[in-house]
């Protein structure tokens, strides 16, 4: 396996992201992973090696890499919850700052990246997304329809808010299918926001599966938190494999 960092130019200036792709061969279709709130480390890179060991390239973008290239943050202790909570204030300001737009603007410029590369196989892409990553995927899936063929969010935040321009108020968009995996136990995406979404998927004719994981919390597949649930992990595993294999198959 190989995995690289890599410079993305922006509108904004240059996105460092990790990219990894099996050691031979290709073209390879390609995964679009967007990071959790505490960004690209040693999990994440291990998740995106995980599924490029199954015949995709996969680039994983630092998203809040106008305060800097990764890390912006001292991640040592990030097993310790308050520890976590400490250093997800600080980020909090970052997160805040990816709107629609930012993340309309570097999704594009991050496909451009992938479609000029020999080794990707032309073609639209799947888009990945954990935590914050799942909502700002589900963004970048409605800003670029024609160019994401499906996504996969998992226990996604905030995709469903009383602002204007709510996650969910923009599905009608997607022409692609999408999945939803949601931890049973999320703030930031009640039962009733996850019933709010799911309307809004059928009122727009999107191809979907919307699932409650039993048990799990909020950021249930990082195993470097103590949040971290194995079986619902491995449960988030066979879903995505299973929607890659049938919307962007590898062989």
């Amino acid at each position: 396996m190989q995995t690289t960092t890599v410079d993305v130019p922006t509108s904004d200036g240059v996105a460092d992201a990790c990219l990894s792709r099996p050691d031979s061969g290709g073209p390879f279709p390609a995964v679009l992973l967007f990071q959790d709130a505490f960004g690209p480390r040693p999990r994440l890179v291990e998740m995106a090696e995980r599924i490029a060991a199954r015949g995709y390239l996969v680039l994983m973008p630092h998203l809040f890499y106008r305060a800097g290239r990764a890390p912006l943050f001292d991640l040592a202790r990030l097993a310790e919850p308050e520890q976590r909570g400490a250093i997800f204030e600080k980020i909090k300001p970052l997160i805040g700052a990816l709107n629609a737009d930012v993340i309309s603007r570097d999704s594009a410029a991050h496909l451009d990246f992938l479609a000029a590369r020999d080794d990707v196989r032309p073609g639209p892409v799947v888009a990945v997304g954990y935590c914050m990553g799942g909502t700002n995927a589900l963004r970048a899936m409605e800003a670029h329809p024609d160019r994401i063929a499906a996504l996969a969010s998992f226990h996604g935040g905030r995709i469903v808010t009383d602002a204007p321009d709510s996650p969910h108020l923009g599905v009608d968009s997607i022409s692609g299918e999408a999945y939803f995996g949601h931890a049973d136990s999320d703030p930031s995406m009640t039962p009733e926001q996850i019933a709010t979404l799911e309307k809004a998927l059928d009122a727009a004719g999107v191809r979907y599966r919307s699932e409650v994981y039993a048990g799990a919390h909020h950021g249930f597949t990082m195993a470097d938190t103590p949040v971290y649930d194995e079986r619902a992990t491995d449960r988030h595993w066979a879903a995505l494999f299973d929607l890659l294999d049938r919307t962007l198959p590898a062989g």
